[in-house]
C-alpha cells in the first residue's frame, strides 16, 4: 500500500515549484488569470498521472503545462482582447531607486518576448524551471541536443538584442 503524503508535504513541494510552473505557463498563456489555471490543472493532472502517490516529478507538470496550453490556446482564443486592456501603473522615477533594475529588467521582457517560442520556453525551462536538457526534452518531446541547440541559439539571440543594454 502507498504511503500518501502529507498536506504540509505538498505544501513544501509547492513552496519549491509552484513559482518555476507559473513562470513557465505564464509564457504559455494569454493572460495571468489563464496561465494560473493552466498550472492548477497541469498539476492536478500530473499527480493523477502520478497515481496520487505524491508530488509528481517536476518534469512531468511541465510536460503536461505544455501539452494543456497547446488545448488551451485553441479553446481561448476570445480571450486575446481581454490582454490588451491590461496597463501598468505609472511610478514617480523621482523616489524611486530602482528605476534602471526595472527598466533593464522591462529591456530583457521585450527581448525574451522578440525571441521564437521554442526557444523562449527552452529558456524559461532551463534558466526559471531549472531543468537538465535531459528533462526539457522529456517535457518538449524533443531530443536533448536540440534541447541544448534552442537554449544556445536563444542565448546568441538574447545578447544580440540586448547588446546596448548591458554595454
Amino acid at each position: 500500500m502507498d504511503r500518501r503524503p502529507t498536506p504540509a508535504e505538498w505544501q513544501t513541494w509547492l513552496d519549491d515549484h509552484a513559482s518555476k510552473f507559473l513562470l513557465f505557463a505564464r509564457q504559455k498563456a494569454r493572460s495571468e488569470a489563464d496561465a494560473q489555471d493552466l498550472m492548477q490543472e497541469a498539476i492536478i493532472e500530473a499527480a493523477k498521472r502520478n497515481g496520487w502517490n505524491g508530488p509528481p516529478p517536476a518534469a512531468l507538470v511541465f510536460a503536461t503545462i505544455h501539452r494543456r496550453a497547446i488545448d488551451w490556446a485553441r479553446r481561448t482564443d476570445r480571450r486575446t482582447a481581454r490582454e490588451s486592456d491590461a496597463v501598468e501603473p505609472q511610478l514617480c522615477p523621482w523616489f524611486d531607486t530602482n528605476v534602471e533594475d526595472r527598466e533593464r529588467a522591462a529591456l530583457i521582457q521585450e527581448a525574451i518576448e522578440k525571441l521564437p517560442h521554442i526557444y523562449r520556453e527552452v529558456i524559461a525551462l532551463k534558466v526559471w524551471g531549472g531543468l537538465t536538457f535531459a528533462e526539457i526534452a522529456d517535457s518538449l518531446a524533443i531530443s536533448p541536443n536540440t534541447a541544448a541547440s534552442r537554449y544556445r541559439y536563444a542565448l546568441e539571440e538574447l545578447r544580440k538584442l540586448t547588446k546596448e543594454v548591458f554595454t
